[in-house]
């Protein structure tokens, strides 16, 4: 091993790409949040996100839905999830097991950012896509 040469150890030198450059990407850039993701925390398929793209989503066990939960404790049609401009809302179907949002069996609610929806043994969280809003800790 020979010994590295000391006056290349006394400075760094620092290369920026260009703001302007279209082949580097701006890994600091945040999504637009413009659609609203549901991902599963527990239970089978967990780790899957499902975008929510379109003003109805249907989800159950038949592979039909939008969102395919494969476990005999959800309902075929199951419950669907509606999207507008003032946000998202799940309606239960008239599923065996029923729709829980937050802990809460709903016929419908009204989802919000964080929330948890509970369809059989599969726990999903709810997120807007937005950018998260700074909380002061009083510290």
């Amino acid at each position: 091993m020979q010994p590295m040469n000391s006056a290349s150890n006394d400075s760094t030198r620092v290369f920026r790409v260009p703001s302007n450059d279209v082949t580097a990407p701006d890994l600091m850039r945040r999504p637009d949040g413009s659609t609203p993701v549901l991902t599963i925390i527990k239970g089978p398929q967990s780790g899957a996100s499902f975008p929510l793209e379109g003003s109805e989503i249907s989800v159950g066990r038949d592979p039909k839905n939008s969102i395919f939960l494969n476990d005999m404790t959800v309902s075929r049609a199951h419950a669907k999830i509606i999207v507008n401009a003032q946000g998202a809302m799940v309606e239960d179907l008239g599923s065996l097991n029923g729709t829980w949002v937050d802990g809460a069996i709903v016929n419908a609610a009204p989802l919000h950012d964080g929330s948890t929806l509970q369809i059989g043994t599969f726990t999903l969280v709810y997120h807007t896509g937005s950018a998260p809003e700074r909380i002061e800790t009083g510290e």
